[in-house]
């Protein structure tokens, strides 16, 4: 088995799944997230956001491939080049940080360490790269977390339900779980009942106990990316030349190109 990390950059965005590729809930704001997919444009408007973040700070992203076939991923940039985070409740993003958004394994390949090939090949690019930490927002799963966090939506008031499924609206529909991200050395860092936003310094050894891979297998393991819906019913869904190794340090870019400002004659098709 030949195991490889290959840059995400125009050329293999072809890699990631093409769930992945349709959703630009991070890349857009939620206005023009809607508008693209519900235009069938939103593949289209994901090459041009990877394109100009390519240009103004480097590769977004890394695949991880097993004997040549894709078979996981993880996507982070900037937080000024993901205008979709600002959804959440304990966004912004700090500076000082890269944002990753969303990262998998493809399932018949778990339990191999090529999660832990892909966080550590993450991880390293990064390091060389400047950057100071990584940020994640997480989704909080545990029951026992705290009152507001265990209750059930069915058991709440209508106004209560409401109020959720309203914050929610926007929220990219592969977070990846708070409670994995701890166990793989992320420190909260904006307490929330729901999405926390979580932090992992760079710059230090990463203690690579048995428990902490395996906790790392279950967070790469648990994304599930949510199919694209018909363009008439359409909803927000999922997740964002090779500068990786040379791309500037600074995070402060903003590469914000909209489907709704673009006419007939920009399209690339």
């Amino acid at each position: 088995m030949t195991r490889a990390l290959v840059p995400l950059s125009m050329s293999t965005i072809g890699l990631i799944p093409g769930r992945c590729r349709r959703c630009v809930a991070w890349e857009l704001e939620a206005p023009a997230a809607r508008l693209a997919a519900d235009s069938g444009e939103a593949e289209f408007e994901k090459e041009v956001w990877l394109s100009g973040v390519m240009l103004t700070w480097g590769s977004a992203g890394q695949i991880v491939t097993v004997d040549e076939e894709p078979v996981g991923f993880a996507l982070y940039a900037p937080p000024t080049a993901v205008p979709g985070a600002a959804a959440f409740p304990t966004a912004p993003v700090s500076p000082d940080a890269v944002l990753l958004t969303t990262a998998r394994i493809e399932p018949a390949y778990r339990q191999q360490g090529l999660a832990r090939f892909l966080f550590e090949g993450v991880v390293g690019t990064l390091t060389r790269r400047g950057v100071r930490a990584i940020e994640l927002f997480g989704r909080e799963d545990d029951p026992a977390a705290g009152d507001d966090r265990a209750e059930n939506l069915s058991d709440r008031p209508a106004d209560r339900w409401a109020e959720h499924a309203a914050d929610d609206a926007d929220i990219p529909g592969c977070v990846l779980p708070a409670g994995f991200a701890r166990a793989v050395g992320f420190v909260e860092v904006a307490p929330h009942h729901r999405y926390p936003r979580l932090r992992l310094e760079l710059g230090r050894d990463i203690g690579w106990k048995a428990e902490v891979e395996a906790a790392l297998e279950e967070l790469f393991a648990s994304l599930t990316v949510p199919a694209s819906p018909p363009p008439a019913v359409r909803e927000l869904v999922g997740a964002g030349s090779n500068r990786d190794e040379t791309g500037p340090a600074g995070c402060e870019i903003r590469p914000s190109r909209g489907c709704a400002a673009r006419g007939p004659a920009d399209r690339r098709r």
